[in-house]
């Protein structure tokens, strides 16, 4: 498999440690988004939405939208299950990884921020901007989880988890106060304890800056 990814990529994060975490080999190739790699017209046919990450499988399907590509790899090799089989705590902890892969992610990326810049938006606007929505969807996520245990929902490693450690690599990107926020501070630090996500991290990819 070739996995087209950017080593800062929140989504790119969720997806490496998936397959770090369920042993699926994988080649990386870096799409260097802050050059505009995404836009390329080679790219571009692989993945129309010109993001990362992109799988593309042994056979030359290409896989798209990160939380689609957890959902293909829990099916596909279900060992290491990042959902649980009960279909109420299954849709409790999609719930929690959507409010970080769709409320907060989708306005706090790399397009917003260009696109805010442009409209004449100073960096410590954009930078406010940032901060706020995260501060909104963290505080919504804590309220959605369990008060306990190592991770979001107790002693097994979900796919919230996942969205989470990305999530938590903006947050101190852009100087969020996680004072409010120590449960999931705490849930993080246990997650990049395991050897597969920390793996997964920016600062370990072969691209990072």
């Amino acid at each position: 498999m070739i996995l087209f990814s950017y080593w800062r990529s929140t989504t790119s994060v969720r997806v490496r440690a998936a397959l770090n975490l369920k042993g699926v080999p994988y080649d990386i190739r870096s799409v260097n988004l802050t050059d505009g790699a995404q836009h390329r017209s080679d790219y571009a046919a692989l993945n129309p939405a010109r993001g990362v990450p992109t799988l593309v499988l042994d056979d030359g399907t290409v896989l798209t939208q990160s939380m689609a590509i957890l959902e293909w790899l829990d099916e596909a090799y279900p060992s290491t299950a990042l959902l649980p089989s009960d279909l109420v705590a299954r849709a409790q902890v999609r719930a929690a990884a959507e409010i970080i892969a769709m409320d907060i992610h989708p306005i706090n990326n790399l397009k917003v921020t260009e696109h805010l810049k442009g409209m004449g938006h100073s960096a410590d606007e954009v930078s406010d901007w940032m901060r706020h929505w995260m501060a909104q969807g963290f505080a919504a996520f804590q309220a959605m989880i369990s008060p306990e245990g190592p991770f979001s929902f107790g002693d097994t490693l979900t796919q919230a988890d996942l969205c989470l450690v990305g999530q938590m690599v903006n947050a101190r990107r852009w100087g969020l106060d996680l004072t409010p926020f120590a449960r999931l501070v705490s849930i993080d630090k246990a997650a990049r304890a395991i050897p597969a996500i920390a793996a997964a991290l920016p600062e370990n990819q072969p691209d990072a800056l």
